[in-house]
């Protein structure tokens, strides 16, 4: 097997390997980021907003959130199942919002219906350093 052989199974296996977890994960979630600044008067804090959209039936992943984000989830559209820590699961309707801790596990977060999209805005206040607001949770 010479050099170019070799480079070319590890570029191949790569490729394989990042698009897997995507497909993977595909459960019906569309996460875009919408705004990122950090905040002036608050040294070392971001602010962001994402829009989550969930097909009919879609979820996300378990997962963990940054130590030092606090969120607030607004219902744009649709209905949102959600249990985050050991609080129970309750159901967020259009016009509707929630918290979250900073730490906190989001252990349910999907559209409560099988037939219509629902969409939820996120809005996180973190530190400026953290690069990962969310971590699947294994």
């Amino acid at each position: 097997m010479n050099a170019r052989s070799i480079i070319g199974a590890a570029c191949a296996a790569f490729a394989i390997a990042t698009a897997m977890p995507a497909a993977a994960h595909d459960l019906g979630e569309t996460v875009t980021p919408h705004f990122e600044k950090a905040i002036p008067n608050i040294s070392g804090k971001t602010l962001s907003a994402l829009v989550v959209d969930y097909e009919p039936g879609g979820a996300s992943l378990p997962h963990d959130h940054a130590k030092s984000a606090f969120i607030f989830a607004y219902v744009l559209s649709g209905e949102i199942e959600s249990k985050v820590n050991d609080g129970p699961t309750q159901t967020f309707r259009a016009g509707e919002s929630w918290y979250e801790p900073p730490g906190s596990a989001h252990l349910v977060s999907r559209n409560a219906s099988k037939t219509k999209p629902a969409k939820l805005l996120a809005v996180i206040v973190a530190d400026s350093n953290e690069k990962e607001l969310t971590t699947p949770i294994e």
